[in-house]
């Protein structure tokens, strides 16, 4: 069964159509990423499967059951990082107990149940040894694995991430990938966004490419072709490998891995 159904699905942006006629079944134990340049709808599809972004057309069944507004709190789901300031006064396991229930976040002392789950979450991200450091004063990658800790606590069978490597550096990358292929490997299914494939390709079993009001599913070594690209964009566009990495040269804003931009895809 599949726990991400997606059926005829199209997205506007003013009167500008993103995409449309998106099919996608996503199993368990899969890991799908999804490419393309910044304002191609990449973010906006996360939003959509969230219950945040309504549809132009079609429909999303997540978890077996339709999406709605509301959302759901069995979809677990790793934001774009925003750098927190010095000032914030949460320590890192305060980040991860937001996860683990929301709106009793604040009161001083969780149920005991809640700061069992807490401690083993924050282990299990490799925390501990900052967990009672503001937040404020740590490295992005400590922030990122308490943040993926927050986004694991539900335990959720679909787990969407945004952009969840974006300036770390590479062991950091390699930490993210590790935690979030391990939860993979319970048996959730994960839909990663993503401006460089580099990192996760070993663990990557299909790619969705959003580019130019279209887009491409497949494989990897099927998409990820200059012959794909080239048609997807419309323009000439180029696949290298260099090592075990790829890099795409040509693409309008493409995520070439030694081009790494941080603004927000506000799509």
């Amino acid at each position: 069964m599949s726990l991400l159904e997606i059926r005829g699905a199209a997205l506007r942006r003013g009167d500008r159509e993103l995409w449309s006629g998106l099919d996608l079944d996503v199993a368990p134990g899969e890991l799908v990423a999804v490419l393309g340049p910044s304002g191609s709808g990449k973010t906006t599809l996360l939003r959509a499967i969230l219950g945040l972004e309504p549809l132009s057309a079609g429909t999303i069944t997540a978890l077996g059951e339709r999406v709605h507004r509301r959302g759901s709190r069995r979809i677990g789901y790793l934001p774009q990082a925003r750098p927190l300031t010095d000032e914030t006064s949460m320590r890192g396991r305060d980040l991860v107990a937001l996860g683990v229930d929301g709106h009793r976040f604040g009161l001083p002392f969780p149920r005991r149940g809640d700061r069992a789950r807490i401690d083993a979450l924050v282990d299990a991200v490799g925390a501990s040894s900052f967990a009672d450091q503001p937040v404020g004063v740590l490295s992005g990658g400590e922030q990122q694995r308490l943040r993926v800790g927050q986004a694991l606590a539900d335990d959720p069978r679909l787990l969407l991430c945004d952009e969840p490597l974006t300036s770390l550096d590479l062991a950091n990358q390699q930490a993210v990938v590790r935690l979030i292929d391990d939860h993979r490997r319970t048996g959730a299914a994960v839909l990663l966004v993503t401006h460089d494939i580099n990192p996760i390709l070993g663990q990557v079993d299909r790619i969705l490419y959003i580019a130019n009001g279209r887009f491409t599913l497949g494989k990897p070594q099927d998409v990820l072709t200059s012959e794909v690209l080239s048609d997807l964009y419309g323009a000439p566009v180029f696949v290298l490998s260099a090592g075990d990495r790829l890099v795409v040269v040509g693409a309008p804003d493409a995520e070439a891995s030694h081009h790494h931009h941080h603004e927000e895809d506000h799509a």
